[in-house]
């Protein structure tokens, strides 16, 4: 692994240094956490869903108990405003309680019950019972865009705590101390609920080496990532090249396409332009749902639009950026992009003196162009949007088709326009995750129903979401009892359902 030992955050308003030391963790102390998560596991995994229900809550109330300590420190390390940070602390609260209903409840389990016929012909019918249980020991990437909410108590943590799996978290570089406090607030709840010390464990390190070693170490079952196209892919590809591969569910970005109907936009062109710059410069365009991309039919109207939207996108302050490496990648593909003599520069935002400010930017190609141009479907992360100018339906129809994986589309329109582009919301859910009608994707509901997800390249596993409980089902796997007797069988599958969950049992579904 590298020789570099220790690192500091940097704040990113300014440049300085934050206090606080952080060491590489190495090789041989991932083996050690690993043993330790390996021996949790046979402890924690037979725990009841009401213990590890009372676990998550008691992680959610003693994040609480963190105080704006927390908060003040996640400001310095990421700037983003106290305001968003206290948002997103209630979020990943929330979301922690979320599971702890969702495991007291327990169907989540998927129970299925197949009931023996003894006298079926030509051969005796068995009795067959299946349910989800944990996988094993989960590697969780902390994300630089939401140190909390998507961080080391975040999403990928609660969904694999309330599976039942033991949790290794690698903190983000950018933010160690708020990776940090949050930890020593698992601990806590550990201690409290009194769960096996292996159950949680937090390294840190600012090269790749750490990360590499956490998903190539065999104990490792299955790995969370948030965060970049590369990032995502090279874990993934680490994960399939081990002797025993493993399932990688990274969330890696998205351009999230915005379709404006002929309809709507000569109705709300003006309304549509001004939600859409704030949805492309919400926090410096530092989500991975921003719209990245809008398409539009070119008429009179729709040069009003653009100009609508250019004028509201020049009024956008410039945003401090999550740290400098993001900030530099943003400029350097804006002018890769631009260099283009096919696309054209629309308008840009205000611009700041300050250290590591990113100006929003939007621009202006033709259908014909963005099919002829892969790399204009490509993520770049923080404040900009393409415009698309089609010609006719069928030209938008070609663009749509030509998308590969997104989290998200939006498409504007009437009642009319629905009924004319039913094509294309019907090629839109072969693309994406999410489809939002006349709403913004920026802002992700916690919910049971939500999918945060997509195809590839948005995720490396189109079939999970990483938000809403059916995250949990990413943790775990089916297990099928044959011909077990009664004393034997989980609770979950026992005749008499002492859980009091739903249950599939001969085909339907009962408590």
């Amino acid at each position: 692994m590298s020789t570099i030992k220790t690192f500091q955050a940097v704040n990113p308003a300014n440049g300085k240094l934050l206090d606080g030391i952080f060491a590489n963790t190495s090789s041989e102390e991932i083996d050690a956490v690993l043993k330790n998560a390996t021996k949790a596991f046979e402890t924690y995994r037979k725990k009841d869903s009401t213990e590890i229900a009372n676990f998550l809550d008691a992680i959610a109330d003693e994040i609480i108990n963190l105080g704006d300590a927390l908060l003040e420190r996640c400001h310095q390390e990421t700037a983003l405003p106290l305001a968003r940070l206290q948002g997103e602390r209630g979020r990943t609260v929330n979301q922690l309680k979320l599971f702890a209903t969702t495991v007291r409840e327990g169907s989540w389990v998927d129970a299925r019950i197949d009931t023996a016929i003894a006298d079926r012909l030509p051969l005796p019918k068995p009795d067959i019972r299946q349910m989800l249980i944990p996988i094993g020991p989960v590697a969780v990437f902390g994300a630089s865009n939401f140190p909390l909410a998507f961080s080391v108590a975040g999403g990928d943590t609660a969904s694999a705590l309330a599976a039942g799996c033991p949790v290794v978290v690698k903190a983000h570089p950018a933010h160690p101390g708020t990776s940090q406090m949050i930890a020593s607030a698992i601990a806590k709840a550990i201690e409290i609920t009194k769960m096996p010390k292996g159950v949680f464990s937090l390294i840190q390190g600012n090269t790749n080496e750490v990360g590499a070693a956490l998903v190539q170490h065999p104990d490792i079952k299955a790995v969370g990532f948030t965060g970049s196209f590369k990032g995502g892919k090279a874990l993934f590809d680490l994960a399939n090249a081990r002797p025993e591969p493993i399932p990688v569910f990274a969330e890696m970005g998205s351009t999230n396409p915005v379709f404006i109907l002929p309809n709507i936009l000569e109705q709300k062109a003006t309304t549509i332009a001004t939600g859409l710059a704030n949805s492309i410069t919400l926090n410096g365009g530092q989500f991975c749902t921003t719209p990245g991309l809008t398409f539009i039919q070119k008429s009179s109207v729709a040069t009003a639009f653009t100009a609508d939207l250019a004028k509201a996108i020049e009024a956008i302050p410039a945003t401090t950026m999550l740290t400098e490496g993001i900030n530099k990648a943003f400029h350097d593909k804006i002018n890769s992009t631009t260099q283009s003599q096919k696309i054209q520069f629309i308008a840009k935002g205000q611009e700041s003196t300050s250290p590591n400010q990113a100006t929003a930017q939007l621009l202006r190609t033709t259908a014909v162009e963005f099919l002829a141009e892969v790399s204009l479907e490509e993520e770049n992360f923080g404040p900009s949007n393409i415009i698309i100018e089609a010609t006719s339906k069928l030209e938008t129809l070609d663009a749509a088709n030509s998308l590969k994986g997104h989290l998200t589309a939006t498409v504007f329109g009437t009642d009319a326009d629905f009924k004319e582009y039913s094509d294309l919301l019907a090629i839109l859910e072969k693309k994406v995750g999410r489809i939002i009608l006349n709403g913004y994707p920026t802002g992700v509901e916690v919910c049971p129903s939500i999918v945060h997800g997509g195809p590839f390249p948005a995720t490396t596993a189109l079939q999970s979401t990483s938000v809403g409980t059916n995250a949990i089902k990413r943790f775990a796997r089916p297990i099928c009892f044959q011909d077990y007797p009664e004393n034997l069988l989980p609770k979950a599958l026992k005749n008499n359902n002492p859980l009091g969950i739903w249950r599939l049992k001969n085909g339907t579904f009962t408590k």
